[in-house]
């Protein structure tokens, strides 16, 4: 089952690898942060860099939430693990299946390609396909398109790398 912990927004990958180090295989089966490719025009080139998808959170594969609950306590830095009250809860399945999709086994959500046609967003390629209806805006200039949508349980905002051609 997946989990997400909130922690300080930059100390992500520090958290990361405080969980890798100090938490033993049998309690934790993976430690991750999805990021997002965006393209930024750096001395007149393109070139791909990799943002961190949800700033401020960390995910944690795990099976038993009562053993990760204790080992997270050794954690510094870690504000806490998302859950409802004292009940750690981890991601539905719906949400797991979403985020798999979306950044596959890497967790690295890919640049998006696609064409405004009379004022709708048509994704021709990247994991944005088919998934216009999250779209709330986009920024062409800086080639991002900002998302909401209900994740940890509540809505969240997320931007995401979209390249758009061309606009009729």
């Amino acid at each position: 089952m997946w989990y997400v912990i909130q922690v300080r927004t930059g100390t992500e990958e520090n958290i990361r690898l405080q969980c890798l180090k100090y938490m033993s295989s049998d309690v934790l089966k993976d430690c991750f942060i999805p990021y997002y490719e965006e393209k930024k025009h750096i001395q007149g080139k393109w070139k791909i860099q990799k943002r961190i998808l949800f700033p401020g959170y960390v995910f944690l594969d795990a099976d038993k939430s009562e053993k990760l609950s204790r080992k997270l306590k050794n954690i510094s830095g870690l504000t806490k693990l998302l859950g409802t009250g004292d009940e750690v809860v981890p991601l539905t399945e719906e949400e797991v299946s979403f985020l798999m999709a979306f950044g596959g086994d890497e967790q690295i959500v890919k640049m998006s390609e696609g064409i405004i046609e009379n004022a709708k967003v048509i994704i021709l390629s990247g994991p944005l396909k088919g998934k216009e209806g999250y779209i709330k805006k986009i920024d062409r200039h800086k080639r991002k398109a900002f998302l909401e949508m209900s994740l940890f349980g509540r809505m969240q905002r997320i931007q995401v790398g979209l390249e758009i051609f061309s606009k009729t």
